[in-house]
């Protein structure tokens, strides 16, 4: 005995309304900025939970997958027969034949059946989660958690099974997406930007400096045939005085030209009686790769708050650098190193 009407109309609605959850719940991750996201899970358990399926996108994507292509049948083995079945009276009340009936019904029935799989519970959804990324990312990330916590295995397995056969024609799985851009696209865009007159010129250089921070050695800008104020690791407190009052500069580099040990700072000399020997006064110094990128070096500096770094090679000492160096490579000037 076949379902009445009324239990496949609330049928068909809750398999439709599944379809959409889980288009929306993959439209919205693939579309959803992970900045923002972490903006708000500061303050909300659903956006934690978004970033948390972020972070495994892959398997969410196996999940969505599954569950779309489970309404599908689901629709094709209930909706579709019993609009046939609707059908099917009224073709032949008109004389059809009862094969022309049931061709006809048939198409008619696939009609209907993928017009409402499709428009609504698909395209819609997926329009709604592209336009509203974050919000419905987060509207939807405890439920679809929640349908990832009961099916994991059959995902990881389906996941597995999909990057084996990836890995067989030498494609590398991947189970995050970035949505930000390269070097070499920014690149592009900004020259495509200044070509077409939307980027000003004095703009366009300054964002071309910087990106070229992500490639250029740290070493190009270390400043040449700049003498290094430098006293010797035995020296006093009168020498670095000394040595500031002659020079200007507040960070006097210790050590030799060979071997750098690190800084003081006339401050830390105020108190101090002039023949006191500075050992104790010396603070360590920010050593750098002269390969390291000029964006490896500044992120260095500002983390360790560092105004000065020794930059170092294979076979030692190559010079000083000093964080008004790199600021001064990111507008396409360069500075004097004031060691």
């Amino acid at each position: 005995m076949g379902m009445s009407p009324t239990a496949v109309i609330i049928a068909t609605i809750v398999i439709i309304a599944l379809s959409a959850f889980f288009v929306a719940a993959e439209f919205a991750l693939l579309a959803a900025k992970r900045h923002r996201l972490e903006d708000a899970a500061r303050q909300s358990r659903a956006a934690r939970t978004a970033l948390r399926n972020a972070s495994e996108l892959s398997v969410l994507l196996a999940g969505s997958q599954l569950g779309i292509t489970v309404c599908t049948l689901a629709l094709g083995a209930i909706t579709k027969p019993a609009v046939h079945d609707w059908l099917m009276p009224a073709l032949e009340s008109v004389g059809l034949p009862e094969v022309t009936a049931d061709v006809i019904a048939f198409v008619l029935a696939l009609f209907v059946v993928t017009f409402l799989h499709l428009v609504v519970g698909e395209m819609a959804p997926k329009s709604w989660a592209i336009a509203h990324p974050e919000t419905s990312a987060t509207l939807l990330a405890i439920p679809m958690r929640g349908f990832l916590v009961l099916t994991r295995p059959l995902l990881l397995g389906l996941n597995n099974a999909a990057n084996w056969l990836l890995q067989r024609v030498g494609v590398t799985p991947v189970n995050s997406v970035s949505a930000a851009q390269n070097a070499d696209a920014l690149r592009h865009l900004v020259r495509h930007s200044e070509d077409t007159g939307t980027l000003d010129m004095a703009y366009s250089t300054r964002v071309a400096a910087a990106l070229e921070m992500q490639s250029t050695p740290i070493s190009t800008l270390v400043p040449i045939d700049t003498e290094i104020t430098m006293v010797a690791p035995d020296a006093t407190v009168e020498d670095v005085r000394a040595a500031t009052e002659a020079t200007g500069h507040h960070r006097i580099i210790v050590g030799t030209p060979t071997r750098i040990v690190g800084t003081v700072h006339v401050r830390d000399t105020l108190t101090r009686p002039a023949h006191v020997p500075i050992q104790r006064l010396i603070r360590p110094i920010l050593r750098l790769r002269a390969d390291e990128s000029i964006h490896e070096a500044l992120a260095q500096m500002r983390r360790t708050s560092s105004h000065m770094a020794v930059v170092v090679d294979d076979s030692g000492f190559v010079g000083l650098i000093t964080l008004s160096d790199v600021l001064s490579g990111l507008v396409g000037t360069r500075g004097s190193s004031p060691a």
